[in-house]
């Protein structure tokens, strides 16, 4: 197939690496090894790099008359809100595209909709409070500490660090205005839920195809169940190698199995999400099983968790990228 990669502008990886095992923290990880295994399966790419003007998607589409876009894109134009726009773009001019649709895009991005509306479908998520720029928002007492403090729409544990958990009013509204000053988003504060957390990874548009769990291990830690996610915990290689940090297939209980499974397909659902999708979760000490955020369109890098959980099951990194393919033709 013509296909065309839909990146961003600052994102468009070399043709060549010298030392491919070198690449796994280059933040172009991603879209070099797809434009990569795209190449090697034998079909004909266009990278295009967007940023603001949708002329440049336009024209690369009306001369090299795509079969399919894969779109690798996170936002548009700086606003991570604004992938949606782009994908419905591809809707009104007929393209196929790869990934999730605009309803869905636009449902899970935003953190606060996405967990009222996994709230009405009774399914459970940290209680949460949404606190806006340039505005004083009153602390809701039904709240309890630990709470962890996070940027409302960005991803890939932008702005979260050991910071980002406080335990009383004052530390709350610190971060809260750092998130505000220093970072200039809007912050949404949630319970931290102590416990383990997995990843787990789902494809299709109506049949749904579950990956096996993956969980998250700090084996240097000494209180695991505190840890989480941190963007050094995610992309540096020594925070890494001093926390033990890994990811793996998650060693569990059938029937807390099967629950996790039955959980993630309904969350994916009821937030009308396609394509592929990464659901993040806790599970508290007691056993009880919290939804964090559902990732449309997560990263599907060679040697990240997504791609990983699905070699667990036997499938293949170039086999992963033609079914992602295939799921945007049908």
């Amino acid at each position: 197939m013509r296909v065309i990669v839909l990146v961003h502008s600052d994102l468009i990886p070399p043709e060549e690496v010298a030392n491919p095992s070198d690449i796994e923290f280059k933040p172009w990880v991603t879209e070099f090894d797809v434009i990569q295994e795209l190449k090697n399966s034998g079909h004909v790419v266009r990278v295009v790099g967007l940023d603001s003007n949708l002329d440049v998607l336009r024209r690369e589409i009306f001369e090299f008359q795509p079969n399919i876009v894969f779109n690798l894109l996170e936002e548009f134009d700086g606003e991570v809100l604004f992938d949606q726009n782009v994908v419905s773009y591809l809707e009104l001019k007929r393209i196929d595209y790869t990934g999730c649709n605009p309803r869905g895009l636009m449902l899970s991005r935003d953190k606060a909709l996405a967990k009222k509306v996994l709230s009405f479908h009774r399914l459970q998520t940290p209680h949460f409070q949404v606190f806006l720029k340039k505005r004083r928002t009153k602390i809701e007492k039904k709240l309890k500490y630990p709470l962890i403090v996070k940027c409302l729409h960005e991803e890939a544990s932008y702005g979260l660090t050991k910071d980002s958990i406080v335990n009383n009013e004052q530390k709350l509204r610190e971060r809260i205005e750092y998130i505000h000053e220093n970072l200039n988003q809007d912050a949404i504060v949630e319970e931290f839920v102590e416990g383990r957390e997995y990843f787990v990874g789902i494809l299709g548009n109506q049949k749904l195809e579950v990956l096996p769990i993956w969980e998250l291990h700090f084996s240097k830690s000494e209180t695991p169940e505190k840890e989480f996610y941190t963007e050094k915990a995610k992309w540096s290689e020594k925070y890494r190698s001093k926390k033990g940090i890994k990811t793996q297939k998650a060693e569990l209980p059938s029937e807390l199995e099967k629950k996790i499974i039955k959980t993630c397909k309904r969350a994916y659902k009821a937030l009308e999400i396609n394509g592929y999708a990464r659901i993040d979760l806790r599970v508290s000490v007691d056993g009880e099983i919290y939804i964090i955020e559902a990732n449309p369109n997560p990263n599907i890098a060679r040697l990240d968790d997504f791609a990983q959980s699905a070699n667990a099951k036997k499938i293949s990194y170039s086999k992963l990228i033609e079914k992602i393919l295939n799921l945007g033709k049908s």
